[in-house]
C-alpha cells in the first residue's frame, strides 16, 4: 500500500508542480523540538561499495526492538534498496547522555560469521535522524576541513601488536553528535547535523548481567568516564558477547535549517576539478561552432552554384548532394524499427529534460530520497503519448498503413528489454537475499504502470499522430533507385558511424565520471544545473556531428542517410560503456561475480537508454538538415 500512496502522491505532485512554491516537499519539511523532545532514529540499509548488495540493518544480529516498524517508503527508495525501520537508539532533545546500554549480545558461530562477512566487505550502517543521514566526520591531513562519509563501518580488521593473525572488530560503542540551530524567541530548535564517532570497546562489568541498568566498568556515566578511542577493542568470536553502547551530545550550530545539507553535498569537493570539466566543455563547444559555421558558408556556396545553373549542359555536370534528389527521402530499410527507436528516443529525451529542470529547480534534491527515480519513472510513463505521436508521425511519411503494430512496437520494445535484464538482475539479487531485490508489490506497480498507463497514452499519441496530414517530402522521389557509387575508405558506413560517436562522448564523459561516482561509491550527486548545461552541449554535439557527417555522406552520392544519422551520434553509447568498463576495472574493488554482473547489467540499460537518447537527437538533426537544403535549391 505504500508504494501505491506513494505513486498517487507523485502523480498529483507532478500535475500540480507549478505550485510547489508554496509548500514543503514531503519529509523535507522543518520540524521545530523543545527541550525534552524526543528523537527517534531510524535505520536504513547496510551498504558497501566491494559488492554493491543493500542489505536491510537488522539482517545483522543487532539490537532489536520488540516490534520492527517499516517507514513508508516511495517507489524511487524501494528501488534503491532503502529499508528504514525503528530503532533501539533514542534522545532526548538538548539533553545529553553517556554510555547507555542498548543491549547485549551473545555470538554463536552462525551470526559471529555474519559479522565477520560484513566486515571483511566493508559495510557501512546508516542511519537517519530528523531525514539527515548519519555521517562520520573525517580531518583532511592537508586542509583544516572536514569531510563526511555516509554511515559508519560494521567495523574493522586488525592485528593485535606483536601477532600477525588477523582479527575482527565490531564497532559497538557509538558517539553520537546531534547539532541544533536555535530559534532565539521560541527557544525551539531544528536539526542540522546528525554525526558519529564509532569505537570498538571490550565493555566489561561485575556481577550478573541485568539488563540496561547494568552497570559497566568501562563506560559509566556515574564516574563520568566513557569511551575515548579503541584501543581494548571488541572481537568477534563465536562465544563473545558483545554489548552495544552509545553517548549523545547536543551542540548548538550557527548553520540554520535550509543550509543543513551544505556540508554533505561539499563531500567530494576535493574530487571536482571545475576548471578541467568547464574547460573540456569550452573546447567542444568551440569545435561544434567551428563546425557549424564551415558548414553554413559551406551550403551557402552549394547552394548559390545549383540554383545558377542554368543550361542543360551545366545541369548534366552537377555533382554532390543535388545529383540524390530523387532518392534522398527513399523510404529505408526496416522503416517501422527506426519509427519505433525514434518515438522511444522522443519519450526518453522528454523524460531526462523534464527532469532535469526539476532537479534544477531543487525539486528532487537528495533530501528527497527516492524522489529523482521516482519522478523519472513517472515521468517515462506520462511522456508515452509524445513517443506514440512522433513514431507514427514519421511512419505515415514512409506510406504506413498500419499504425497500431508500430504503436504497440513503440510501447512495449524498449520497456520489454529493459525489463528481461531487469528480471535477471533481480533474481540474482534475490538470491543473495539482499534489500536491494524489487518485492513483488512494487513488481506489480511497475507494471500497472506500463500496461496501465504507458502503453495506452502511446495508442493515443499514435492515433492523434497518424490523424494528422503526412510530412511532405520537398522533393519528389524516383521510382527507381540510383546506384550508389563506390566509397572511399573513411565513409565506410562503421568507421563513419565510430567516428561519429567520439564528439558526443567527449562532451559528457568527465560528467560521467561524477554520475557513476554517485550510484557506485555510495556519494550525493547535486550539481544538475552543471548537468543541465553538459546535456545541452550534448544535444548540441549530437545534431552538429551528425550533419557534418551526413552532409559528406550525401556529397559522395550515398542517399542512405536514415539509419546512418541515427547510429551516428547513438555510437556514443559504445563509448560510455566502454568507459563504465574502464571505471568499474580501475576505481571500484568489486572481487563478487554477481556483484560485476549487477554492475554491468545496469551499465547496459543506461548505455542502452543513452544509444536511444543520442541517436534520436541525430536523427532529427539530420531530417531538419536535408529537408532545408533540398527545399533550397531549385529542382527540375
Amino acid at each position: 500500500m505504500a508504494v501505491w500512496r506513494s505513486l498517487a502522491f507523485s502523480a498529483v505532485l507532478l500535475l500540480l508542480i507549478h505550485g510547489a512554491h508554496c509548500f514543503y516537499l514531503p519529509g523535507v519539511a522543518p520540524q521545530d523540538f523543545q527541550k525534552g523532545d524526543q528523537l527517534q532514529v531510524k535505520v536504513n540499509k547496510l551498504t558497501s561499495t566491494k559488492t554493491q548488495l543493500p542489505y536491510s540493518y537488522y539482517s545483522l544480529p543487532y539490537c532489536t526492538p520488540e516490534k520492527i516498524q517499516d517507514s513508508t517508503e516511495n517507489l524511487g527508495e524501494v528501488l534503491r534498496g532503502d529499508r528504514i525501520e525503528n530503532s533501539l537508539y533514542s534522545f532526548k532533545m538538548r539533553e545529553p547522555q553517556m554510555c547507555n546500554i542498548v543491549c547485549n549480545v551473545k555470538l554463536d558461530a552462525k551470526t559471529a560469521k555474519e559479522f565477520k562477512e560484513k566486515i571483511s566487505d566493508e559495510y557501512r550502517v546508516n542511519m537517519i535522524l530528523d531525514n539527515l543521514p548519519l555521517v562520520v566526520p573525517l580531518k583532511r591531513n592537508d586542509q583544516d576541513s572536514t569531510v563526511y562519509q555516509l554511515g559508519f563501518h560494521v567495523g574493522l580488521k586488525g592485528q593485535y601488536s606483536g601477532s600477525k593473525e588477523e582479527k575482527y572488530f565490531i564497532h559497538n560503542h557509538l558517539a553520537f553528535t546531534v547539532k541544533y540551530h536555535k530559534d532565539v524567541l521560541t527557544e525551539s530548535a531544528r536539526i542540522v547535523g546528525f554525526e558519529v564517532k564509532p569505537f570498538s570497546a571490550k565493555h566489561e562489568y561485575e556481577g550478573k548481567w541485568e539488563g540496561k541498568t547494568t552497570r559497566l566498568t568501562t563506560c559509566d556515566p556515574h564516574a563520568k568516564s566513557t569511551v575515548v578511542n579503541s584501543n581494548s577493542p571488541q572481537e568477534v568470536e563465536e562465544g563473545k558477547e558483545i554489548i552495544f553502547t552509545y553517548d549523545v551530545e547536543f551542540q548548538e550550530s550557527d548553520v540554520k535549517w535550509a543550509s543543513r545539507w551544505d556540508a554533505y553535498l561539499l563531500m567530494n569537493d576535493d574530487q571536482i576539478h571545475w576548471f578541467s570539466i568547464v574547460n573540456s566543455l569550452m573546447i567542444v563547444l568551440f569545435l561544434s561552432g567551428m563546425v557549424a559555421m564551415i558548414m553554413l558558408r559551406t551550403l551557402y556556396r552549394d547552394i548559390a552554384k545549383y540554383n545558377e545553373l542554368e543550361t542543360q549542359e551545366e545541369a548534366q555536370e552537377e555533382t554532390g548532394w543535388k545529383l540524390v534528389h530523387g532518392d534522398v527521402f527513399r523510404p529505408p530499410t526496416n522503416s517501422d524499427l527506426l519509427c519505433v527507436y525514434v518515438g522511444t528516443g522522443v519519450q526518453f529525451f522528454g523524460m531526462m529534460l523534464v527532469t532535469m529542470m526539476f532537479a534544477v529547480l531543487g525539486f528532487l534534491s537528495p533530501s528527497n530520497r527516492g524522489g529523482l527515480m521516482t519522478a523519472m519513472l513517472l515521468l517515462w510513463v506520462f511522456m508515452g503519448i509524445f513517443a506514440g505521436y512522433s513514431s507514427t508521425r514519421l511512419y505515415k511519411m514512409f506510406k504506413g498503413s498500419e499504425w497500431k503494430k508500430v504503436a504497440l512496437r513503440t510501447a512495449t520494445m524498449f520497456p520489454a528489454i529493459v525489463s528481461a535484464i531487469f528480471f535477471v538482475l533481480n533474481a540474482l539479487i534475490w538470491g543473495q537475499k539482499s534489500s536491494g531485490a524489487v518485492p513483488f508489490g512494487t513488481m506489480f506497480a511497475l507494471i500497472f504502470l506500463w500496461f496501465g498507463i504507458s502503453v495506452p497514452l502511446v495508442f493515443v499519441g499514435s492515433y492523434v499522430g497518424f490523424k494528422k496530414p503526412a510530412i511532405e517530402s520537398p522533393v519528389k522521389t524516383n521510382k527507381i533507385p540510383r546506384q550508389i557509387p563506390e566509397q572511399a575508405w573513411y565513409m565506410n558506413p562503421v568507421f563513419s558511424v565510430l567516428i561519429g560517436g567520439i564528439l558526443p562522448f567527449g562532451a559528457v564523459f568527465i560528467e560521467l565520471f561524477f554520475i557513476l561516482t554517485s550510484i557506485w561509491l555510495n556519494q550525493f550527486y547535486y550539481i544538475f544545473g552543471f548537468l543541465f548545461l553538459v546535456f545541452i552541449i550534448l544535444i548540441v554535439t549530437c545534431a552538429e556531428i551528425t550533419i557534418v557527417l551526413c552532409y559528406f555522406q550525401l556529397c559522395s552520392e550515398d542517399y542512405l542517410w536514415w539509419w546512418r544519422s541515427y547510429l551516428t551520434s547513438g555510437s556514443s553509447a559504445l563509448y560510455l560503456f566502454l568507459y563504465a568498463t574502464f571505471y568499474f576495472f580501475t576505481k571500484l574493488e568489486i572481487t563478487k561475480l554477481v556483484s560485476a554482473i549487477f554492475y554491468f547489467g545496469y551499465m547496459l540499460i543506461a548505455s542502452y537508454a543513452f544509444f536511444v537518447v543520442t541517436g534520436t537527437i541525430g536523427f532529427y538533426a539530420c531530417f531538419w538538415f536535408t529537408r532545408l537544403i533540398y527545399s533550397s535549391v531549385k529542382i527540375d
